[in-house]
């Protein structure tokens, strides 16, 4: 499995425009200059608006208060004391305008300059407003008020003047307050930046929910893709359509999630495969087992009688036609383990891939009517029926000698697993597509179903009770088998309604 190296520098050259903390910054220093450029804005335009509004208001407020309290009081020191004290609070002078016009009184305080100032401002408004006669009426008749701001002059502080009729003693209220107070000016600025930080703080509030939908909404998602795969599902995927770090994050995980469900997989199949192999290795050493038992009992019995009969013969125990007969057996013995040397020779040359066969053209019929007649004594020993259908055009272009083995072994069998009075048959049959059909059929006990594949096996045997007569060592089919697979034919075997037939299919030669 090899991992993509690329797609690590791909995400690690991204641009620094695109980076979240970047994003971050910008909106963050958006913020601020809106909020900075707002406040001087508002300040600007409507701090001195908002200012002079609130003086003004609370200077009648308390002119309104101030007649109230002036119109109980029965003796001039208590009126003296109520104007005292609303200058006091208010940072403002009071004079009072008789019916006549005149100033009735007014207190000085020890600012005799601002003092001067304060009554020439308000002599210069009465004189204004006495000039008008008919607002002096109105304010000699009705409970009312006017304020007035004097205009700004270079060498004056600028003021607020605010007059209130006072029917009930038949006078006018004068109050003057200046603009200018740093005390004054500071409570203002709370109680008007009060309001405008409660706006500040449902702005960042808005903020705080966009940065969260931002960035907690596909950490989130992230997050949940990630706890799958924790649980080794790897079928989630997390798709955030971004240019940052979230977004390469996501990428990143996407691209783990297919890299470990890759390895999983391939660990899957490794572990799998890796406990068939140690099935069949497990498999082939019990055959290598049984072979060895096989091998063994095979080659006991003819060495046992090799070494007696050639002590006998030594010994001068046998005589004329006896020691012709034992000695017969001697050689069949001999042959009986050469033909087994041969055999596992036979299979290892096959099995080791260099084995090279030697083509010939030939007819087919003639190949397995030679092979029959070595068996002609056997059969007729075992009272066998034995049966041919044999087609005579059939040419076929493969290795005689390798051939004729797969029938010798094919017939071998048949022979030693047909009983007494049973039948084998040997057919050659042409089939469409240019093949032909070659099998050895013979009568007796099935092979168990689930033994089929395993019979083609080398060290393998159907028998387990060491007879003579039915065993055989478990290479000829193995043999057979390697065989036919180089040649390239088909091959196997089934059983039929009252025994067993093996076969494999050649190809014709034109």
């Amino acid at each position: 499995m090899k991992l993509n190296i690329k797609f690590f520098k791909d995400n690690i050259s991204n641009k620094i425009n695109k980076s979240i903390t970047w994003k971050l910054f910008i909106v963050t220093f958006i913020v601020f200059i809106i909020f900075i450029s707002t406040n001087f804005l508002i300040q600007s335009l409507f701090f001195e608006k908002f200012y002079v509004s609130k003086k003004k208001a609370n200077l009648q407020d308390g002119i309104q208060n101030f007649k109230v309290s002036y119109n109980k009081a029965k003796t001039q020191e208590r009126e003296m004391e109520l104007i005292k004290e609303f200058e006091e609070s208010n940072n403002a002078k009071i004079a009072i305008l008789d019916n006549n016009g005149n100033l009735k009184f007014i207190v000085k305080s020890n600012n005799e300059k601002a003092d001067n100032l304060k009554i020439r401002i308000i002599n210069e408004v009465i004189k204004s407003w006495t000039m008008s006669s008919d607002i002096m009426e109105i304010m000699k008749k009705e409970d009312k008020t006017i304020t007035r701001i004097t205009s700004k002059k270079s060498n004056e502080m600028r003021t607020i003047v605010t007059a209130t009729s006072n029917v009930g003693k038949g006078n006018i209220i004068f109050a003057i307050s200046s603009l200018q107070p740093v005390n004054e000016a500071s409570l203002v600025i709370k109680e008007f930046y009060f309001y405008f930080y409660v706006g500040a703080v449902i702005l960042i509030i808005i903020l705080s929910l966009l940065y969260s939908n931002m960035i907690s909404k596909p950490l989130l998602k992230i997050n949940e893709t990630a706890s799958k795969m924790a649980a080794l599902d790897f079928s989630e995927k997390c798709y955030i359509q971004r240019e940052d770090e979230i977004g390469n994050l996501s990428n990143t995980l996407n691209f783990l999630s297919g890299n470990l469900d890759e390895a999983l997989t391939s660990l899957k199949e490794a572990n799998i495969k890796l406990e068939n192999d140690i099935e069949r290795e497990r498999a082939l050493e019990k055959m290598r087992k049984e072979f060895v038992a096989a091998v063994s009992h095979e080659l006991k019995t003819p060495i046992s009688l090799i070494e007696g009969y050639a002590e006998g013969i030594k010994d001068g125990i046998f005589e004329g036609d006896d020691k012709d007969y034992y000695i017969d057996i001697i050689i069949d013995e001999s042959k009986r383990m050469g033909n087994l040397v041969y055999d596992m020779l036979d299979l290892s040359q096959l099995e080791s891939g260099n084995f090279k066969l030697i083509k010939e053209e030939f007819l087919a019929h003639k190949l397995i009517e030679s092979t029959i007649k070595r068996f002609s004594a056997p059969i007729e020993n075992n009272s066998i029926d034995f049966k041919l259908n044999l087609q005579q055009d059939v040419k076929i272009y493969a290795d005689w000698r390798r051939i004729e083995q797969v029938l010798i072994n094919f017939i071998t069998n048949a022979i030693r697993h047909t009983g007494e009075h049973g039948y084998i048959k040997i057919s050659l049959e042409k089939l469409e597509n240019n093949k032909a059909l070659v099998y050895v059929e013979n009568s007796g006990k099935q092979i168990p179903e689930d033994e089929m594949d395993k019979i083609w096996s080398k060290f393998y045997k159907i028998d387990k009770s060491g007879n003579r007569k039915l065993g055989g060592t478990g290479v000829g089919l193995a043999i057979v088998k390697n065989i036919l697979m180089l040649h390239g034919y088909e091959y196997g075997v089934k059983n039929i309604s009252n025994g067993v037939r093996f076969y494999f299919i050649v190809s014709l030669y034109k």
